[in-house]
């Protein structure tokens, strides 16, 4: 039987290689973005609380009610932002199938979707499988900031969408409030629409605030905003994330998920709404909890041959290895963990056209033992 392959140019992800690297060779595994700790009691009681009392079957294809209401006031509170739950809010299994569907709902074959690249892995083939051609803007290095002329100069009549990602995975750079409203002034008065990937909102350091999609009208007007439970929750197993879009683009994006997954985990989402009720501490205590596991990680590594580079956001560390080797990023991963037992992920798959830079990221979303364990490591390298 001949296939002709709709992405000839994608294999295994670069996470799911390391991953199985770092089980075959006993590694410590700081490359794929996972907590190696739970996330609260409260939790994971009202999980099994839901289980026991019969939400085992299907729940509505937006999103069981309480949790969209949970997720409206919370969007609220923090972004200053009313949205209707009814009309607004779609619950879906895990972040990854909120991109796909957003793309899918809007792109149509030649449309244009402008990426800021790095970025992570999915964004490509989701435009792809819906017809759509990659546009890609480089970053600026060292500090992964945006040029935003060379956005506008990119534009073109088939431009359909601009994607950001804030904060950024894999550099932890954080868009200002100054980048939304240079985003505004290129959409206006077009029909371009923009994806906000914001999984990492609730990991912004130093004092400064997650500048939303959500918390600038004229962007959020024309948006889809995705985030992530399972990033919020310690629980990336369980896929549970959510779109927010104005009615509009809400009802088109509706129409994919309903025929892609339908609906999610309907006890987790039970679940997930209690705790957004009982417990909002929780996230609102992400900031200072993550920073702390950074600035814990970075004192470790201090004295290590590595160059880190700056984390505004998220729970990455990038580092530079240039005095170390002149291996390229993907040699290099392999040789760390072969040699020194530490797994982590190469920057070039990331990117469409690599620079020539030689940076590597490690997940400081780990115990204390897992990073003491990881920086022992790095330090001999």
């Amino acid at each position: 039987m001949q296939i002709q392959s709709k992405l000839p140019n994608v294999g295994t992800t670069i996470f799911t290689v390391m991953s199985q690297l770092a089980m075959r060779q006993g590694a410590v595994n700081l490359g794929q973005g996972f907590p190696d700790f739970e996330g609260p009691r409260e939790l994971f009681d009202a999980l099994a609380r839901h289980v026991r009392e019969g939400r085992n079957q299907y729940a509505p294809m937006t999103g069981v009610p309480k949790l969209r209401e949970q997720i409206a006031l919370k969007t609220e509170k923090l972004y200053g932002r009313r949205i209707d739950a009814d009309s607004d809010i779609t619950v879906t299994s895990g972040a990854t199938e909120a991109l796909f569907a957003a793309f899918a709902a809007v792109v149509r074959s030649g449309d244009e979707v402008i990426l800021l690249d790095p970025c992570y892995d999915s964004y490509a083939p989701a435009v792809e499988l819906n017809g759509g051609l990659c546009v890609r803007i480089p970053l600026r290095l060292p500090d992964f900031s945006v040029d935003w002329q060379r956005v506008r100069d990119a534009v073109t009549p088939r431009t359909r969408i601009i994607l950001i990602n804030s904060p950024h995975n894999p550099s932890g750079a954080v868009l200002h409030r100054a980048d939304m409203d240079a985003l505004a002034d290129i959409v206006r008065d077009t029909g371009i629409l923009v994806i906000s990937d914001e999984v990492y909102e609730h990991m912004v350091f130093d004092g400064v605030p997650h500048y939303s999609v959500l918390g600038h009208d004229e962007l959020a007007s024309r948006s889809f905003v995705i985030s992530s439970f399972g990033k919020t929750y310690h629980c990336t197993g369980w896929k549970v994330g959510y779109c927010v879009a104005p009615p509009a683009l809400s009802a088109e994006f509706r129409k994919v998920h309903q025929y892609l997954t339908f609906c999610t985990f309907n006890a987790a989402q039970c679940a997930i709404a209690d705790v957004l009720e009982s417990i909002p501490q929780h996230y609102l205590e992400l900031p200072a909890f993550y920073q702390a596991k950074r600035d814990h990680f970075r004192s470790l590594l201090a004295g290590s041959r590595f160059q880190l580079l700056d984390v505004p956001g998220g729970y990455f560390q990038l580092v530079d290895y240039s005095a170390i080797s002149e291996l390229d990023d993907l040699a290099f991963c392999e040789w760390l963990v072969a040699e020194h037992k530490v797994a982590a992920i190469p920057l070039s798959p990331f990117y469409e056209t690599a620079p020539d830079a030689r940076l590597v990221r490690l997940c400081f979303a780990k115990n204390e033992a897992t990073l003491a364990d990881a920086a022992e490591r790095l330090k001999a390298v």
